[in-house]
């Protein structure tokens, strides 16, 4: 397969469809197996989306810079999570979630090479100005799914669960339908069929706004960043047309 990191990007949605579909499809709004998730982060947001995954029966390993929070997250959701580094988990992971602040992804895909090779990223930061410097201010300029799929141009980046605050979402997943809507973009389909899976599992109801370039709509400033609605009402704020699926809000 080609270098070039364009070609790459190109190939993905065929790798992720093609390579990992008996693991990766979903269907009836479930993923068909569960999956080994890498949570890069072991705060707040990974925390937080832990819990809901292990609920839901797939298998974590926690990491973080240092260990003490990734090993208590591992003992609290046990048997299903585990702790290592972020290397080892981006490893372990058949998708990786980013759940760091937006100022440390450089060096992150640095540091984790080509463990994040061919997998999908699905990434729940958010770039702020004042905390994360240049990189949130390229990001905001051109769009935070654009720079963190040029951060990690061998992966089959999706943008998610990044639009709502982790509070919101450990108050309101789970709740009687309609449920809560969670915005998704992605330039894989494969990539976004999992991360919709995902959603689904954490009892939310994913929507598919469109390729990285869209999801500038539901990072900070855009118009869906922490709109706290349904699937239904999002799609109106995005112009998106109505599903016809109606199990998916």
């Amino acid at each position: 397969m080609s270098s070039c990191p364009l070609t790459r990007r190109m190939a993905l949605g065929t790798i992720a469809g093609a390579a990992l579909s008996p693991l990766l499809r979903v269907r009836h709004g479930r993923a068909i197996a569960p999956l080994r998730i890498g949570m890069i982060g072991s705060g707040h947001v990974g925390e937080t989306l832990g819990q809901l995954w292990t609920h839901a029966g797939h298998q974590i390993m926690f990491s973080a810079r240092g260990m003490d929070g990734a090993k208590r997250l591992a003992r609290k959701f046990h048997p299903l999570a585990r702790a290592g580094n972020p290397a080892d988990s981006a490893l372990f992971g058949d998708v990786i979630v980013l759940a760091v602040p937006y100022g440390v992804l450089p060096e992150l895909a640095q540091a984790l090479g080509r463990n994040t090779e061919d997998k999908i990223i699905l990434d729940a930061t958010n770039p702020y100005s004042w905390r994360d410097g240049g990189i949130a201010r390229l990001a905001m300029q051109q769009g935070a799914g654009i720079t963190t799929r040029d951060l990690f141009p061998n992966s089959a980046v999706v943008r998610g669960l990044n639009s709502e605050d982790m509070t919101t979402i450990a108050a309101q997943a789970w709740r009687r339908p309609p449920r809560l809507g969670i915005p998704l973009a992605g330039d894989s389909r494969a990539a976004l069929e999992t991360a919709q899976g995902l959603v689904w599992d954490a009892g939310m109801d994913p929507v598919i706004v469109g390729p990285l370039s869209t999801a500038r709509e539901f990072q900070p400033g855009g118009p869906a960043f922490e709109a706290a609605t349904t699937a239904t009402h999002l799609r109106e704020i995005l112009n998106l047309p109505a599903a016809t699926d109606q199990r998916n809000g």
